[in-house]
């Protein structure tokens, strides 16, 4: 889908702001069929908030509403999800061009079954550097690091 509006501004993510990142979370969570729920709402919200303090957390607003979210830690992301309703619109490119601009390296980690964010971050330059069995992450899925260089 293409935005024919702007992009809304990128901000840094308030405490008032932890109920819709959360939402956002449990949302992708409760329709993704092939990933177990390992936390429950309140534990998306305790999670939200958290990274909120840490100032992990910057969010794309547009009229008073959450469209999307990025917490990255330095050169670390460690979350990057998008609302149901603002998905195909730029929103999760505007994030990623945020973690850019302040990073000459990115990385993360992608669950191998999710296709559709390894394709997005192909498109967004990243590379596949390693796989792992899914010990290292809650869930324990097989997941895929990925990463980004400004010099690459």
């Amino acid at each position: 889908m293409t935005r024919l509006m702007p992009l809304p501004a990128i901000s840094p993510a308030r405490p008032e702001d932890a109920p819709a990142i959360a939402a956002i979370l449990s949302g992708w969570t409760d329709e993704t069929p092939w990933l177990p729920r390992v936390h429950s709402r309140a534990e998306d919200l305790e999670n939200a908030a958290e990274l909120i303090r840490r100032g992990w957390v910057s969010i794309a607003r547009e009229a008073g509403q959450v469209l999307g979210f990025i917490a990255h830690e330095g050169e670390e992301i460690h979350a990057l999800y998008v609302a149901r309703p603002a998905r195909g619109q730029g929103i999760g490119s505007a994030l990623i061009d945020h973690a850019k601009a302040r990073a000459s390296r990115l990385g993360l980690w992608a669950f191998e079954a999710n296709l559709r964010a390894r394709a997005f971050y192909r498109r967004e330059g990243f590379r596949e550097v390693a796989r792992s069995d899914g010990a290292g992450n809650d869930e324990g899925l097989p997941d895929i690091r990925l990463e980004w260089s400004r010099h690459a």
